[in-house]
């Protein structure tokens, strides 16, 4: 019921996920990243703690493909899962349970993995890849390129509903996640005007946090 890709920017470091669905609210359970560790996305008949816990492995020191590993030997029901995954040096993995949905497949790129399971086509993570590798810019463009690319690959065999993308860089919080819960419309769409607006935001966010005295204003009525 799913496609979507995790990537890392190598000039930055940064990692993202990128993720639709037919479900509703698919990014609030799929969709995992951590600073100067890596990204992951767990999806298929969702097991939440497996992201998690993919994370721990690699903040710990396993590679992605050791995390993976991991993982397929600690989760309940695994058949059932699809568990993407990359870490700090780009190393991608990725685990596609034979119990997925539909058409399920997956792809793997330089610094970004693709999978999918109730697809239209076979082809859909392999187009994601492929316009994630042709891909420059910010990482939250890239991700967004890629996954509408995934989209005109025939995306999900039905309509899809839900969207989100999640960005982490440097401190302990997502930098960027922004998400489209349900939608009759494009959620691919709605997550892409709502980054075009965040995007040039994204840095004062930021800093507001670490401290706010060097903040920038924030434009709303009543702040001077």
């Amino acid at each position: 019921m799913t496609f979507s890709l995790v990537a890392r920017c190598e000039e930055t470091g940064m990692f993202g996920v990128a993720i639709s669905s037919s479900s509703p609210a698919v990014a609030a359970r799929c969709s995992y990243t951590r600073a100067g560790v890596g990204a992951v996305a767990s999806q298929n008949i969702t097991d939440p703690t497996l992201g998690p816990m993919a994370l721990d492995l690699m903040e710990n020191g396993l590679s992605a493909e050791q995390a993976i590993s991991e993982v397929k030997a600690k989760g309940n029901h695994i058949e059932y899962r699809q568990v993407l995954a990359i870490d700090a040096n780009g190393n991608t993995a990725l685990h596609s349970g034979p119990n997925s949905l539909g058409i399920w497949t997956d792809a793997i790129g330089k610094n970004v993995v693709a999978a999918g399971n109730l697809l239209a086509s076979e082809s859909v993570p392999g187009e994601i890849v492929t316009a994630f590798e042709a891909s420059s810019g910010h990482l939250g463009d890239r991700l967004l390129v890629a996954l509408k690319a995934g989209l005109a690959a025939g995306g999900e065999a039905g309509p899809i509903h839900s969207a989100g993308m999640q960005l982490c860089d440097n401190v302990s919080w997502p930098v960027a996640d922004l998400r489209c819960d349900w939608t009759e419309d494009s959620p691919i769409d709605a997550i892409s005007k709502a980054w075009e607006i965040y995007k040039p935001q994204l840095e004062a966010y930021v800093q507001r946090a670490l401290d706010p005295r060097e903040a920038p204003s924030y434009g709303v009525p009543g702040d001077e």
